[in-house]
């Protein structure tokens, strides 16, 4: 059955037992991330979809067909899911091919050998392999057969929990350009669950970002990145550079908001919502703080200067990671450049130095 291309909508709700809150839509082709730490109800939402848990409330809708609402509730069968467990799901006694060709009682028996065949070739499992139980594969060949058995039924929709997790880096890497590859093909909609950003950020279109059951923020990774929403978001993004500053001038002609941090003043994006007098926290992410101009004492203007004494300085391989000090603020100022920069700096424990910050990257984040 060749499915038509259609987009999933999912507005769910749960106040029982793992209380989760979430409202998104996943285009046919797009794949979405959902991040956060473990235990804050990714695994749930992603049963929900599947049509393994019942949401209190909300609705699912893949196209114009309702999966779930108050009357509807679709089984997992019907809404005709891929859905890849955290560890593979695999049955144990069954080759690699005869672990294929169990998912798909869709298709008239004497089609599914060659089905299952075509899909070990799919994701590079042909040679040698088919015959194999999931004991004798390695994690990223058990990984590949779960991926070739969610999407050998041509599902409406792959759901995919925490697919790279249990196998080695080397075949992560090889295991996302194989996702990258066969997202050229699929024209479904692919959500994926991770608490690895650089993951989501590398793989997927469009992330919702999940903590406590709470959405705490949806879009593009790269701009979720860029324009956290607010302290949480920003602390579970990995941004570490979030100070207080107070507004002291706005320029909305000029599109800058002036920030007194500490002892100076420094230009941020225009932000219409905050007024002069505002107590505010903001975010820098570390390509925004640069040691580099000042050095050669060329500061464009399009940056700010702060005076700042380095605290402490650790060398991890080629780069070196700088927490320092700005007078007048209690929050640290976290850096990391590359070690050749450093050692041409002479950045070191105790010195005093000027960094610039680049004022289109610097964040205003809403107030909590």
């Amino acid at each position: 059955m060749a499915h038509h291309v259609a987009d999933l909508h999912c507005r769910v709700e749960q106040d029982s037992f793992i209380q989760l809150s979430a409202d998104f839509s996943v285009k046919a082709g797009e794949v979405l991330a959902v991040v956060g730490p473990s235990g804050g109800g990714k695994t749930t939402l992603l049963r929900m979809i599947a049509g393994l848990n019942r949401p209190s409330s909300g609705q699912i809708r893949y196209g114009d067909q309702t999966w779930f609402s108050e009357q509807i509730m679709l089984s997992p069968q019907q809404r005709h899911i891929g859905y890849v467990p955290q560890h593979f799901g695999l049955f144990p006694h069954l080759n690699a091919l005869e672990n294929i060709v169990a998912a798909l009682d869709h298709l008239p028996k004497s089609e599914r050998k060659a089905r299952a065949h075509a899909w070990l070739t799919r994701v590079n499992l042909h040679e040698g392999l088919p015959d194999r139980l999931p004991a004798q594969l390695s994690g990223g060949q058990r990984q590949r057969v779960a991926l070739a058995r969610a999407l050998a039924r041509e599902p409406s929709v792959l759901l995919l929990d925490e697919p790279f997790s249990a196998v080695d880096k080397e075949t992560r890497e090889r295991l996302y350009l194989e996702l990258a590859r066969l997202k050229e093909q699929l024209s479904i909609p692919v959500i994926m669950v991770t608490h690895d950003l650089s993951e989501a950020l590398l793989l997927a279109d469009k992330m919702v970002l999940i903590s406590q059951g709470q959405m705490l923020q949806y879009g593009v990774p790269h701009e979720v990145l860029a324009k956290p929403r607010n302290e949480a978001v920003a602390r579970q993004m990995g941004l570490r550079n979030i100070f207080s500053a107070k507004v002291v001038n706005i320029e909305p002609q000029r599109g800058i908001t002036w920030l007194k941090v500490g002892q100076h003043e420094i230009a941020s994006n225009y932000e219409p919502e905050h007024q002069p007098g505002d107590e505010v926290r903001w975010v820098i992410p570390n390509q925004g703080i640069r040691f580099n101009s000042i050095a050669k004492g060329r500061l464009c203007r399009s940056y700010n200067k702060l005076d700042v004494v380095i605290d402490s300085v650790l060398v991890m391989g080629e780069s070196v990671r700088l927490i320092a000090h700005v007078e007048g603020l209690s929050e640290a100022l976290n850096a990391e450049v590359p070690l050749h920069l450093a050692e041409k700096l002479g950045l070191a424990k105790g010195v005093a130095t000027a960094v610039a910050l680049k004022s289109d990257l610097i964040h205003i984040l809403e107030s909590e």
